[in-house]
């Protein structure tokens, strides 16, 4: 089991997220935390070489120099990661580690589809301002209406997906916005399943809701051309003799 936390200037809450996370996986198996700084100019940095180095839990650090965004750093550390099944979510303590089994619960079952390939997390009771969640209600709906995504809220950062599926999507900034509907145009199942929210209690948003009203409205467009142009198929090898391999 893999966990991939994205961070930029989280020092307030990374070491104990990452003690969330090892405590919720403890009687799941062996797994790894891998953390990528993307670009942190506070103590995150610094932070996670002293817990590291108390050599107390399974803690590996990426590092971007420069930030280069979420959906990098998430590319970064799930390229990284060793397990099969990469749990990903936000930095800032908002997602609850607590959360995560649930979400493998939706693998693990004998009925879960052949084809499963992105467990998302589903915020029915967000602790945001009022300005925010109108806001991505909003999105969320005009999103859905667009790409027929069937996902009540993507934006959750709380995710388990396959790794080898992720690793041949396309990658763009912002991608982490649109796993559902990338996801599924590759042919896998999407499922959501309800996780709880928490309040920030330390550092800032890193997004506006004016420049990520404009963002998205860009990102959507062109994630609905990259759909539309996509051609899905499976090649038949052909063999001597004239049989083939369906």
């Amino acid at each position: 089991m893999s966990v991939v936390i994205p961070v930029q200037d989280e020092a307030g809450s990374i070491v104990g997220l990452a003690g969330e996370v090892a405590a919720a996986l403890a009687r799941v198996g062996p797994y790894e935390i891998v953390v990528v700084d993307d670009g942190s100019r506070d103590a995150t940095q610094a932070r996670l070489r002293e817990l590291q180095a108390r050599g107390e839990l399974p803690l590996r650090i990426l590092h971007h120099p420069r930030n280069l965004g979420q959906s990098a750093a998430l590319r970064s550390g799930i390229a990284a990661a060793r397990a099969e099944w990469i749990a990903t979510l936000d930095g800032d303590g908002q997602n609850d580690p607590a959360d995560i089994p649930r979400l493998l619960e939706a693998i693990g079952s004998t009925g879960h589809p052949d084809d499963l390939r992105l467990v998302c997390g589903w915020r029915r009771n967000r602790r945001d301002a009022w300005s925010r969640r109108v806001a991505s209600r909003i999105a969320n709906a005009v999103r859905c209406w667009i790409l027929a995504d069937a996902t009540p809220d993507t934006g959750c950062g709380l995710k388990l997906i396959h790794r080898a599926t992720f690793l041949e999507l396309p990658f763009f900034d912002h991608l982490h916005r649109f796993l559902p509907a990338l996801v599924s145009n590759a042919g896998g199942r999407v499922v959501s399943v309800p996780v709880s929210h928490r309040p920030r209690t330390s550092g800032r948003s890193k997004y506006g809701l004016g420049a990520r009203l404009w963002t998205g409205l860009a990102d959507l467009l062109g994630v609905l051309w990259l759909l539309r142009r996509s051609r899905r198929g499976a090649a038949v090898e052909i063999r001597a003799g004239g049989g083939s391999d369906s």
